[in-house]
């Protein structure tokens, strides 16, 4: 019985000593080339959005095409989805092990 006892208490502290190691590693999921690619990313959505502000009249009765421009309706989205395929990107990829510097 005091050889099971002692097992346990070895266990015990063997798994302690794993969490501790692991709990003090400071290790991202992600590399820091992925991290710089969705900040990336990030900035073309913002970009996008911007591009498509606008357009509005200061009259409410007076309608204004401007909201139809090449910048509204085909630039804009396109920033938009290639910032959200650059955000699929960076969370997918998984860069080399010599990559990691």
């Amino acid at each position: 019985m005091k050889n099971k006892a002692q097992n346990v208490n070895n266990i015990s502290k063997s798994s302690g000593d794993v969490n501790e190691k692991n709990f003090d590693e400071k290790k991202f999921v992600l590399s820091k080339k992925n991290y710089v690619l969705l900040l990336i990313g990030f900035l073309f959505i913002i970009i996008g959005f911007v591009l498509m502000t606008g357009g509005g009249t200061d009259d409410p009765t007076v309608f204004s095409y401007e909201i139809f421009s090449f910048r509204r309706i085909t630039l804009a989205p396109i920033f938009i989805l290639l910032g959200f395929a650059i955000e699929i990107f960076a969370i997918m990829w998984i860069p080399k092990k010599n990559d990691n510097k």
